[in-house]
């Protein structure tokens, strides 16, 4: 008899099969010379009519006898429900943003493919000298959604630009490929014409987007509650009451405020916070320069926490112990993120840093950041589905993503480490409350901006003013402890990506009521470690099933 488990394989394949650069991702061999129709109008219709067709047979398991199938029936039935939906509403004619996007697909792709040999290299000058056909797929795509009046904002596609000029220029990423193709010997007048090439799609891309798009290009940020809502409840994994998240956005805000004041004075007894941030971020104590001691410090840290927490807190499988930490090519948005192992765990998983021009570090926020993205956040649950292969389906643990779920686990980690002592010193449990404020900051912006809200009246910029773009990034770069850049960075982001923003704080806030829930209803029986790995151990989902999936596996 078939099994949803065999259904989820030969869905996983099927997906593939349209997105050669997905195989890359997920390390599966024999398309790294490819990009296939993902990027086109053809692309998108046969992805859709690809998850329509294995809609009833993924339902057909809802009610099967092993709860494993019953789990990747809910899974894969919620994915195909949600692929479904979005391109009926013409969602796919927005695919252009400031970072979640095929456009940054395109560039990213290049991170993660094989450069071990020749045949590896060949892959890598084949898919820069073909750029222009994916570019021209996407540029039908993206006319086909202006004929239509489905369009992006104006200051989302001036930002791909900027950055399509930065991949066409001196110091474009696509050159990174040729520094490293000459550091391993596999350089070759074949590779640097790739590069060429590649460098001169993207700025005819760019220029294409400038001349011919943008001036179709809506001239308002927000999409509107109706649109963010449908948004948000993909993104976070269980319906959202925007308005409602607002107001509890405020009062997070302002609960964490008192308390970085409260530990502040513990740092710097009378000086503020802002006093307080800029020592953090000056006091040789707290600071490392280059990117060799960002790097250090955080492998370093990482070590120590799966050496101390792995079989007391957590289950941790021998080989996703290895955790890398590496500095993004430039060229891309900045920020930190993790890139999950590779199927077969060939390719480790890692935590990537996109600094920019950055020189100093300041350690007292990047610590908690390690823990959210590295261990015993991101890598911990990501990697964990990839190993457990006998209990998650291929189609979860390769194409199911909820932020609400991974950012979510991503922020209980760092409370966890908190309230495990990893934080101590006020210094970076401060930082760990910043990191908190920030995104607490991100949903009252992203809501704020795309539904229109005025500015709470207990706020300390501009109260009860409506929000701008400018305001937006004055708020994220005070109570984000963002630099100028990099808020204004975020602030595009949000614009470009409505509803992922707000799925960090509400994630963890759902894992936190799911913690205290179980607690409540075990009593004595509770037992950290299994609660843990009852959330963990059995891969990405929506958080509405996550919700029953614990009260299944945990009766009181």
């Amino acid at each position: 008899m078939t099994t949803a488990f065999e259904v989820a394989d030969r869905f996983v394949d099927q997906v593939c099969e349209l997105s050669p650069p997905l195989k890359t991702m997920l390390g599966i061999p024999g398309s790294d010379h490819e990009w296939g129709p993902m990027f086109g109008i053809d692309g998108a219709e046969a992805r859709v009519d690809l998850y329509r067709s294995y809609r009833s047979t993924a339902t057909g398991f809802l009610d099967a006898p092993d709860p494993r199938d019953r789990l990747a029936a809910a899974v894969m039935s919620a994915a195909i429900d949600e692929v479904v939906d979005t391109h009926e509403q013409g969602d796919h004619f927005l695919d252009l943003s400031h970072m979640a996007s095929s456009f940054r697909m395109l560039r990213s792709i290049f991170d993660v493919m094989k450069t071990d040999s020749t045949d590896d290299w060949d892959a890598i000058a084949n898919r820069l000298e073909t750029i222009g056909e994916p570019l021209a797929d996407y540029r039908a795509l993206l006319q086909a959604g202006v004929d239509q009046g489905i369009v992006v904002a104006a200051r989302q596609v001036r930002s791909v630009v900027e950055q399509g000029r930065r991949l066409a220029g001196e110091g474009s990423s696509f050159e990174q490929v040729a520094s490293k193709a000459e550091s391993s010997g596999h350089a070759s007048p074949r590779l640097d014409g790739a590069i060429g090439k590649a460098k001169s799609e993207m700025g005819s891309f760019a220029d294409w987007l400038e001349v011919s798009y943008l001036p179709h290009a809506r001239v308002d940020d927000g999409v509107g509650r109706d649109y963010y809502e449908r948004a948000a409840d993909r993104l976070v994994g269980m319906p959202v009451d925007a308005l409602e998240a607002y107001r509890w956005g405020w009062e997070e805000f302002r609960r964490l405020l008192a308390e970085m004041i409260s530990v502040g004075g513990e740092i710097l007894p009378g000086e503020g916070l802002l006093a307080v941030k800029d020592h953090m971020e000056t006091d040789r104590r707290y600071t490392v320069e280059g990117t060799d001691g960002l790097i250090r410090f955080v492998s370093d840290r990482l070590t120590l926490a799966v050496e101390a927490l792995a079989g007391t807190h957590f289950d941790v499988p021998d080989v996703i112990r290895s955790i890398t930490v590496q500095i993004a090519p430039a060229g891309g948005p900045l920020g930190v993120y993790y890139m999950r192992p590779s199927e077969d765990f060939s390719r480790p998983g890692g935590v990537w840093y996109s600094i920019g021009d950055q020189e100093v570090f300041p350690l007292y926020q990047h610590l908690s950041t390690a823990y959210h993205e590295g261990f015993p956040g991101h890598h911990l649950q990501l990697a964990t589905a990839m190993y457990r292969k006998e209990n998650i389906s291929r189609f979860q643990r390769a194409l199911t993503w909820y932020p609400g779920y991974t950012e979510g686990w991503g922020m209980y980690a760092e409370v966890l480490m908190g309230e495990l002592g990893y934080l101590q010193e006020p210094g970076y449990y401060f930082g760990m409350l910043a990191k908190q404020m920030y995104r607490a900051a991100r949903i009252v912006v992203d809501i704020g901006l795309h539904l229109g809200l005025a500015i709470d009246e207990t706020s300390p910029i501009a109260p009860g003013e409506p929000w701008t773009f400018e305001r937006a990034c004055e708020f994220i770069e005070v109570y984000g402890f963002r630099t100028e850049d990099q808020a204004r960075d975020e602030v595009l982001r949000y614009l470009g990506w409505p509803g992922q923003a707000i799925a960090y704080k509400l994630g963890e806030r759902e894992i936190l009521r799911l913690r205290e829930e179980t607690k409540s209803r075990l009593g004595d029986r509770f037992d950290l470690r299994q609660f843990h790995s009852t959330v963990v151990d059995n891969g990405t989902m929506r958080l509405d099933l996550l919700r029953k999936f614990v009260g299944e596996a945990l009766p009181g």
